[in-house]
């Protein structure tokens, strides 16, 4: 009986030591995961894949934006001098036209009819005043023996001055008459375009009324008038003063460049209501790409960055201390590096501090990252989104 418990106690004994040493062996199994784990948690964590791009050197431009119109160089509303019926129309609508080019014409027959009534009331005062002065010529003779009388002597003078102020009125009724059948061959009075025609051929057109004919619209060169900030005013001037500053229009929706042109007026006061200074710009327009009326952006070149370190908008974020960027190091992990940036432009970011020309930086996927991520770079390029331009945004 003695021998049977001494068996079972051994038998507890082995087990316990069996369980035990299990107990261990899975214990030491998990700490030894848990600290591959720990290890891999420091080594970065799970691989990121991302792209990335490399800061460039450039020559940035840096421009005050605003928002403005076209406007035509010259505009000129064709409107009749006299009074008649349109005979003739010499051109079509939306025709180029140059200064003198017949447009239209009024029946002349009224206007050489009272020239003519004119001419012939002319010659016969001057016939009159011929034979005026012979009379006073010979009274002038026979006051001395007194054929005649001092009194018949002034009144022929008076009759020769009377007959000579009415030839000079002749002479205004002439010109009044050539005038008005000038007037009635209405010609272009600058270069320009020709708009929709508001007559018609055979239309009675007065003067007193004030009917518009025509619209002549001069668009080479062309204006730009747009507004800015008046922040800008100062930077504007002074730049200005050492040179016409460059202004480039570009299309309503700021993507397709229209043109370039030069600052031709800075408006001598800032609008208080807008807080905005007005600014007008000229532009040759010989493609004919800016049209009166059109609303354009307008970008106005202050100066320019030589040299300065550049990187894609999209590879940059902002916090709570400012811009932040990821930088990519040779053994593929990432440093999260506080910059300082001008404002970004076209898709184009300055940096003006924190980083240099050359170092890799994560332009996509960078939301998943934390210091010291490892990543995969997929896309790797050494460009940046192209842009026609970056710089200060207005």
């Amino acid at each position: 009986m003695a021998k049977v418990r001494k068996s079972s106690s051994i038998a507890v004994i082995v087990t316990v030591l069996v369980v035990a040493g299990g107990g261990y062996f899975l214990l030491d199994h998990m700490n030894k995961d848990k600290a591959r784990g720990a290890a891999s948690a420091s080594a970065g964590g799970p691989v990121v894949p991302v792209s990335a791009v490399l800061a460039e050197q450039k020559d940035v431009p840096f421009f005050v934006r605003g928002l403005g119109t076209v406007q035509a160089y010259k505009t000129v509303s064709v409107k009749t001098r006299v009074d008649g019926q349109i005979v003739k129309i010499s051109f079509e609508e939306g025709q180029d036209v140059k200064v003198g080019d017949p447009l239209f014409q009024i029946d002349p027959r009224p206007f050489q009819a009272l020239l003519e009534q004119a001419q012939a009331a002319k010659q016969r005062d001057e016939a009159q005043l011929v034979g005026a002065k012979l009379d006073l010529e010979r009274y002038g003779k026979l006051i001395g023996s007194g054929f005649q009388s001092r009194q018949s002597f002034d009144q022929q003078q008076a009759t020769v001055d009377a007959l000579k102020g009415s030839i000079a009125a002749d002479q205004a009724q002439i010109d009044t008459a050539q005038l008005n059948l000038t007037y009635s061959d209405i010609r272009a009075p600058i270069d320009g375009r020709t708009g929709q025609r508001l007559v018609d051929l055979g239309n009675l057109v007065q003067a007193s009324q004030g009917t518009n004919l025509l619209t002549i619209t001069q668009i080479k060169p062309i204006f730009v008038n747009f507004t800015v900030p008046q922040d800008a005013t100062d930077d504007i001037r002074r730049n200005q003063a050492a040179g016409a500053l460059t202004v480039i229009a570009y299309s309503s929706d700021d993507k397709t460049k229209l043109a370039e042109g030069k600052i031709t007026l800075i408006d001598n006061q800032i609008d208080p209501t807008t807080g905005t200074l007005r600014l007008k710009a000229t532009f040759e327009n010989t493609d004919e790409r800016l049209w009166p009326g059109e609303f354009v952006n307008a970008r106005l070149q202050l100066s320019v960055r030589r040299g300065a370190v550049t990187v894609p908008q999209r590879a940059v974020m902002q916090g709570p201390n400012g811009y932040y960027v990821y930088v990519v190091k040779p053994d593929n992990t990432v440093e999260r590096r506080n910059i300082e940036a001008a404002p970004s432009q076209d898709g184009i970011m300055v940096v003006t501090k924190g980083m240099a020309v050359g170092e890799k930086i994560v332009s996509d996927g960078q939301y998943r990252l934390i210091n010291g991520s490892r990543v995969r770079i997929d896309q790797p390029t050494a460009e940046g989104a192209p842009a026609p331009s970056a710089g200060k945004a207005g």
